[in-house]
């Protein structure tokens, strides 16, 4: 599945959320889904955790 059909059903899901679950549910599953977001794309290996705090995962 393309990013942008991705993000489409993404920004689906929280528009249904934040009408019949009101703002603290919105927030809760955006902040849910961000968190989902970051473990995947480590998991994928496309984010690399120590070039985030500073350290490379390079021997030099």
């Amino acid at each position: 599945m393309s990013a942008t059909a991705m993000g489409l059903l993404a920004g689906l899901i929280l528009g249904l959320v934040a009408v019949f679950g009101g703002f603290d549910a919105f927030l809760i599953v955006a902040l849910l889904g961000a968190a989902g977001l970051v473990v995947g794309r480590i998991i994928e290996g496309k984010l690399d955790v120590g070039a985030l705090f500073g350290r490379s995962n390079d021997r030099r």
